[in-house]
């Protein structure tokens, strides 16, 4: 996906006040009050433009979205879509990943999407990575017993200096905090 930067994105995104969450940090633990019931609670980090999130809201009505990007102009994107749909069932933030457990009480989450993150191909940029240990790590705070990690890539183990075996470990360790 393209990024272009769009002007006053951030000012842009007040305009959608009924599915922006602004000061995210004020419910934590209060989630189920913000959608106003029990159903289980699903995050998409770095949704991009919204369009997985956004089918998932429209087929799944039992179960809660938030999509969550870091950049405004791509948000801001996913909101004017948003803004066509009748649903009721998500809602979105503008915040790092590295700010979950700042925003999500421990066992909040139900899942967690990660859909063809930005794979900071380079070495030194290992730690950016939406897969890395310390974003795996924020993960394992918020996610229930039972919850899951989703993700896809586009690039291969080789493309991201990750050896299959590294990245079965980190799988596994993610999914052996879980319990």
């Amino acid at each position: 996906m393209r990024l272009r930067k769009v002007k006053n994105a951030l000012e842009k995104i007040q305009e959608y006040p009924s599915i922006v969450i602004p000061d995210a940090q004020s419910y934590k633990g209060k989630w189920k009050e913000v959608f106003k019931n029990d159903n289980p609670i699903y995050l998409e980090i770095g949704m991009g433009k919204g369009k997985f999130i956004m089918e998932l809201a429209e087929k799944n009505p039992d179960v809660n979205y938030v999509g969550i990007e870091r950049y405004s102009s791509v948000l801001l994107r996913g909101l004017q879509k948003r803004a066509e749909m009748d649903v009721s069932n998500i809602y979105f933030m503008r915040i790092d990943a590295l700010e979950l457990a700042e925003v999500f009480d421990a066992e909040e989450v139900d899942r967690i999407y990660l859909n063809f993150s930005d794979p900071w191909p380079k070495a030194r940029h290992a730690r950016r990575r939406l897969t890395s240990t310390q974003f795996l790590a924020q993960y394992d705070k918020v996610l229930a017993k039972e919850g899951v990690v989703e993700f896809k890539v586009r690039e291969t183990c080789e493309m991201t200096n990750i050896s299959p075996e590294q990245a079965c470990e980190t799988v596994i360790t993610a999914v052996s905090n879980l319990k």
